[in-house]
């Protein structure tokens, strides 16, 4: 609470969220067995194809992720992925820079992830696609969501892949979970929150000269977004 008073302090208000640990390989990693959440700011936010330091952080990291955006209030009594599927207007590929900010990274646990707000520190966002209207699309969608295979590549080689259910079962189970957790805290999600549903891939770090693509097949139009590192 007091380091995110400083981030607010120094990168305005909170513009979205991000669940952490919510795929049970990283969980394993950090040695605990529950999602965490962070809070996220603008200026953390790229634009696709942004150019970034290899050395961005203090312990920096790439990661395959995915943003969604709230379009309505009744997110937070979010049950389901179908609930949460009717209260978002957008999915929107992510490449998520994370920075575990510590000496010895392994010995992090949920508590101390959590107090260094979840590694939050920058994040590139691809092209948005639109949730439909229709009934029959959104369930597709749905669908695609939890059986899309998101494949993390440098340099177009593939470093790692993942699948959508390999968060909580589908993807959107990480907005579920959020709004539960949230609401403990006496904090609800808004209109417009961008939300960080967690990893479709290993934590890796960066190498200058790196191009890094994640690409999300089976979705719509087989969506990506790319940056680069110097």
């Amino acid at each position: 609470t007091k380091l995110n008073r400083m981030l607010e302090f120094q990168l305005g208000a909170p513009v979205g969220y991000k669940a952490g640990l919510t795929n049970p390989a990283v969980q394993k990693r950090f040695n605990h067995d529950s999602p965490v959440w962070g809070t996220l700011y603008a200026p953390m936010l790229l634009q696709n194809g942004a150019v970034m330091e290899a050395a961005f952080g203090a312990r920096p990291l790439f990661e395959a992720d995915m943003l969604v955006r709230v379009s309505d209030d009744a997110v937070n009594r979010a049950k389901t992925p179908e609930d949460v599927l009717a209260a978002i207007d957008q999915v929107i590929p992510f490449i998520e820079l994370p920075d575990l900010v510590v000496m010895a990274p392994p010995k992090l646990n949920g508590a101390a992830i959590t107090a260094i707000n979840v590694g939050a520190r920058f994040g590139v966002l691809g092209t948005p696609l639109a949730v439909p209207g229709t009934r029959g699309e959104r369930y597709a969608l749905l669908d695609a969501l939890r059986d899309m295979v998101v494949v993390l590549k440098g340099d177009g080689a593939e470093l790692d892949r993942g699948k959508g259910s390999d968060v909580l079962g589908h993807p959107l189970n990480a907005v579920v979970w959020l709004a539960q957790d949230m609401a403990r805290d006496g904090r609800a999600m808004k209109r417009g929150d961008l939300i960080s549903l967690g990893s479709f891939s290993k934590l890796l770090p960066p190498k200058p000269g790196l191009s890094v693509e994640a690409v999300y097949e089976g979705l719509p139009g087989t969506p990506s977004v790319k940056l680069g590192f110097k």
